[in-house]
């Protein structure tokens, strides 16, 4: 993966340091491009044939190109006065000629060997200068013969893969009994062999490729100074931390003890296995089944979740495996949502319930939006604005069913006690706190996590906050239902301040030690433009389910079996308004000019998809009596799939993709995607196990669960403080 340096980053990465090019024109052109990622604004002008220095006084960067077509003796001088000592030496050497001698002597067999003669003193001079700086040899790109003029037509593609096969064998053979220190550029001669036919003279590469070549010789040096995400090359694996090696010590010891404990309880089942009766022939039964103990169950789950959470190091911090840069095509996005939308299509199933949203329903709704979320990031969709402002809804649609799920819950059972919050808690957040400790990421990295648990925690203190209003007490007396709208009101109140109050909401979340879940670079900024992005869907999914659960006691709704919603003329009214508000926020959000305008509206525009959406599907009985369970399968895994794609299906921390399979894009996303999925489906079984044994339902046990999670993670705070000095 290719690192896109900036102009300030690339200043960063090189200040006081001095950067030399020796060559020829090819190596000139290298040059500007190099010198136009420090300064986009230089010119490419003066005697071509001449030194040319460039100097960034506000970094102290200086970059010069020195003229020499020839590897000959004037480049050598030019090299040898480098190597003594008392002369300041670059920091990174950029060299090649070849061209000029293939020219000026006519292709002649004499200009190779003296070519070779040539190398061959400079290699152990550039050897020398290697062992203090970073020196590269870059290789020769090849021609487009037909664009060549007439007094370059002996410089043939025969020829230069001639010249370049020299400069390899020399340069490589150059350090006796060690590996070369001088590194072939190589990469140039890659991309000219795809673009050289766009060449203007047939010699010089066109400009976007040079300025790859810059971008990647830029990478090769600043990724091990700056180490970006996205820079997959040329950087060293980050060493461990001290929180990363106790976690492998502590899944490594799992590992051990589930495998002590199965061969203890293999070997005690085989003592008691069925033994036969010699007079009748028949087996005695001997051995009931016996449930699984907690401390199997612990076991089971810790040694299965290390084997993962190891896959999950090795694809994304151990640099085993390649990472490739998205490329953004039509193609790649809608293809694959045509695929999907048919395969879901094919699969369906009668509901067990017809009633609005049912679980079928809701687990469907958060399957589709979950598969079409990970085609649009493995595409790279989001650089496509109509396709980003419709994802933004999908996200606003999960936090619309969170609204709507835990306000309903509330409403109707009002169980308010701990287990249930513990519960929650533990099954949004378990497997985004074990990847914070296994792969080094700060909380608010995995955003959508903190934003569900943040908001499922207003959720609870709204509705549990004294009065405790519930719809058994409201059905009592109506005034109950108007201290509930005070408080939703209040709720409304609140977010309102918040959204337009940024100083005030960084202060809160800045405070210790709020500030390590949701600080992200060191600042609270992106918590607040997430929060902000989505800020009233929660309310809307409150709302919308309050209004539901009145009407639904009031039987208003019709939701018998094949029966519309409503009377026909009104459904069809509602179908029709639905249908044209769905169309008019497509069109709006496909009409989207500017990505900042746009995310300025959503979140008050969110909700009229939504809410269309969810009439458009219940409104029609027959639509709300089938559901697909294809989609509803991935549905149960949703949030495990949001999660993991991170680092097992992307990489890089989602900016990249991961390659298991190099050269075959199609086999790696199969193979990939397969991977992906069962360890997704396998680390939801997981959750749901160790919450069962971690989570007891009487109140004691939960209390002393709960101050020793309290230690663990005042632990993990003071092994982070201790990490960070």
């Amino acid at each position: 993966m290719m690192h896109k340096y900036k102009m300030s980053e690339a200043k960063n990465c090189l200040v006081d340091k001095h950067i030399a090019f020796i060559g020829d024109s090819r190596i000139r052109q290298l040059f500007y491009s190099f010198v136009k990622i420090i300064n986009p604004q230089f010119k490419e002008e003066g005697n071509k044939h001449e030194n040319i220095p460039f100097e960034d006084k506000t970094a102290s960067v200086k970059v010069d190109f020195l003229w020499h077509p020839e590897v000959n003796g004037s480049m050598k001088q030019c090299i040898k006065v480098w190597t003594e000592d008392s002369v300041a030496k670059p920091h990174v050497i950029v060299a090649g000629a070849a061209t000029w001698s293939i020219k000026i002597h006519n292709g002649s067999e004499e200009a190779l060997a003296q070519y070779r003669m040539n190398i061959t003193s400079i290699a152990p001079l550039l050897e020398k200068l290697a062992k203090t700086s970073d020196v590269y040899w870059v290789l020769q790109d090849p021609v487009y013969e037909d664009l060549l003029s007439e007094n370059r037509k002996m410089i043939t593609n025969e020829k230069i893969d001639a010249y370049n096969e020299v400069a390899v064998s020399i340069l490589n053979s150059s350090a006796r009994n060690s590996k070369s220190n001088v590194k072939l550029f190589s990469v140039s001669k890659l991309i000219a062999q795809e673009t050289i036919m766009e060449s203007l003279d047939g010699l010089h590469l066109p400009e976007s490729s040079r300025e790859t070549s810059a971008m990647i010789l830029m990478n090769v040096y600043c990724n091990k100074v700056l180490k970006p995400v996205d820079g997959s090359c040329c950087q060293p694996r980050p060493p461990l931390t001290l929180i990363q090696k106790l976690a492998a010590c502590f899944f490594t010891l799992s590992i051990i003890g589930y495998l002590i404990f199965y061969a203890i309880h293999r070997n005690a089942h085989r003592k008691n296995k069925p033994c036969t009766d010699l007079e009748s022939g028949e087996e005695k039964k001997t051995l009931l089944n016996t449930p699984v103990s907690s401390l199997e169950t612990l076991l089971q789950s810790f040694c299965k979740l290390g084997l993962i959470m190891a896959y999950f190091y090795m694809c994304d911090r151990a640099n085993l495996f390649m990472k490739e840069n998205k490329f953004y095509t039509h193609s790649s996005f809608f293809i694959p949502i045509i695929y999907i939308l048919v395969l879901g299509i094919f699969y369906n199933e009668n509901t067990k319930e017809t009633k609005v949203l049912n679980r079928e329903q809701t687990d469907e709704w958060k399957g589709w939006m979950q598969l079409v979320i990970l085609i649009y990031h493995i595409s790279g969709a989001s650089t496509f604005l109509p396709v980003y402002m419709h994802i933004r809804v999908l996200v606003a649609a999960y936090l619309f069913q969170t609204g709507y799920g835990h306000f309903s819950y509330f409403w109707v059972k009002g169980d308010f006690g701990i287990h249930r919050v513990c519960q929650v808690l533990f099954r949004l957040n378990f497997l985004v706190v074990v990847l914070c400790i296994v792969m080094d990421r700060p909380y608010q990295f995995y955003y959508f996590v903190p934003l569900v648990t943040v908001w499922f925690m207003v959720i609870y203190v709204t509705l549990a906050l004294w009065p405790q209003i519930i719809q058994k007490k409201a059905n009592g007396n109506c005034l109950w239902h108007l201290g509930l709208l005070l408080k939703l009101a209040f709720l409304l109140l609140c977010i309102c301040f918040l959204a337009y109050s940024q100083g005030a909401f960084e202060k809160i979340f800045s405070l210790w030690p709020l500030s390590k879940c949701f600080e992200l670079n060191g600042n609270v900024h992106e918590w607040w433009f997430r929060w902000r992005l989505d800020r009233y869907v929660v309310f809307h999914g409150m709302l919308f389910a309050f209004i539901y659960l009145a009407l639904q006691r009031r039987q208003i709704l019709s939701e018998g079996k094949g029966e519309p919603l409503f009377s026909n003329k009104i459904s069809n009214f509602l179908l029709f308004i639905s249908v044209v508000s769905f169309l008019t926020y497509s069109i709006w959000a496909s009409s989207c000019k500017n990505k900042a305008e746009c995310n300025e509206l959503h979140p008050s525009v969110s909700v009229v998809q939504i809410v269309a959406f969810i009439l458009i599907r219940n409104i029609p009985g027959y639509a709300r009596s089938v559901y697909s369970s294809f989609f509803a399968w991935f549905g149960k895994i949703s949030l495990e799939l949001f999660i993991c794609q991170y680092h097992i299906w992307l990489a890089a921390d989602t900016r990249g993709i991961l390659v298991l399979i190099p050269g075959n894009p199609t086999l790696n996303i199969i193979v990939s995607t397969f991977i992906f999925v069962c360890v997704a489906h396998e680390i939801s079984q997981i959750t749901t196990d160790l919450a069962q044994v971690l989570i007891p339902k009487d109140n004691p046990s939960l209390l002393r669960r709960l101050a020793c999670t309290v230690a663990f993670f005042c632990g993990l705070l003071l092994l982070s403080s201790v990490q960070d000095k």
